[in-house]
This record gives C-alpha cells, sequence and structure tokens, in this order.
C-alpha cells in the first residue's frame, strides 16, 4: 500500500468532520468574533474550508508564494453556503491529489514563501501533516470553540459532543 493510499482514511474523516464544522456556523453572525485579536467566524470558517487547497499545492506544486501573481483575489465568502462550496471543491481537489501522490513525493522539497522571502522548505510529507491535517484539527477547534460561545450545537468529531449526548 502506498503512503497516499494508507493516507486517505484518516483523510477522509478529518475533512468529514470538518465539513460538520463549517454546516453549523450561523449565517447571521459571520462578523461576530470573541475578542478584538481573534478572527471573525466567517474569516476563521473561511479558513478552515481554505485549508484543503494546501493538498493540492503541495503535491502538484514545489511552492506556495503567499504574496500571489498579483491577480486579484476572490472575493470571501459572504455566506455559509458559500464557505461550504468553496471547502467542497477544494477537498475534492485535494483528495484527489493525495491519491495520486507517490511515495517518493513525499520526500521532495516544498516552501512557503511571501514574494522573495522563503519562510520555509521541507518534505511534502511533512507539509501536509503539519500544515493541512494538524492545521485543519487547530482551526477546527476553534471554530468548534466559536460555535460554543454563540450556542450553536456544536458536531462531535472523536465521539459525540456535549449536544449530541
Amino acid at each position: 500500500m502506498s503512503i497516499a493510499q494508507s493516507l486517505l482514511p484518516e483523510y477522509d474523516f478529518e475533512m468529514a468532520a470538518a465539513r460538520k464544522h463549517i454546516e453549523r456556523v450561523p449565517g447571521d453572525q459571520l462578523g461576530w468574533q470573541p475578542h478584538a485579536k481573534s478572527m471573525t467566524l466567517g474569516r476563521l470558517a473561511t479558513h478552515v474550508a481554505e485549508i484543503p487547497g494546501w493538498v493540492a499545492s503541495t503535491f502538484l506544486g514545489e511552492e506556495l508564494n503567499l504574496a500571489g501573481d498579483g491577480s486579484p483575489r476572490p472575493a470571501a465568502p459572504s455566506h455559509p453556503a458559500e464557505i461550504l462550496a468553496l471547502f467542497d471543491r477544494l477537498n475534492a481537489q485535494a483528495r484527489e491529489a493525495l491519491a495520486q501522490a507517490s511515495d517518493e513525493a513525499f520526500e521532495k522539497p516544498w516552501s512557503l514563501k511571501f514574494g522573495e522571502r522563503v519562510l520555509f522548505t521541507e518534505p511534502k510529507g511533512n507539509v501536509y501533516r503539519r500544515w493541512v491535517i494538524s492545521h485543519l484539527i487547530h482551526h477546527r477547534a476553534q471554530l468548534g470553540v466559536y460555535l460554543r460561545m454563540l450556542d450553536v450545537q456544536v458536531p462531535g468529531t472523536y465521539g459525540p459532543s456535549a449536544d449530541e449526548g
């Protein structure tokens, strides 16, 4: 079994849990934030939706430049259905890229840049584990806290939540 094939069950599980959290985001609260230094609910949910995009970027390329290519960025989603659609699109692309990744690809270097500045270079396998899976879990947990603070039922992930009893 390839490395990618061994990772797909975990990938599918974590993405399904992320999707359940995004589904619960209330549209009338996208601008809410628990603290001035915190992301708004809408920005956090969008960030969770964007994280799968790193899989395709990692396995189909050699770098991601956060400064972009000068093209205008698309407008941020303004409704939970748009955030969910973004997640679904990026997740489908990500799953395909992961499924097709060769064992050798996990060892190849990948860089995160901002303009000409290299923020880090790591093997693609490390990038996948840290900046996709662990990063997703971290922000999904934040999203769960936001939902709890807004008195929205929090979905279970590794078992039932207090709301699912």
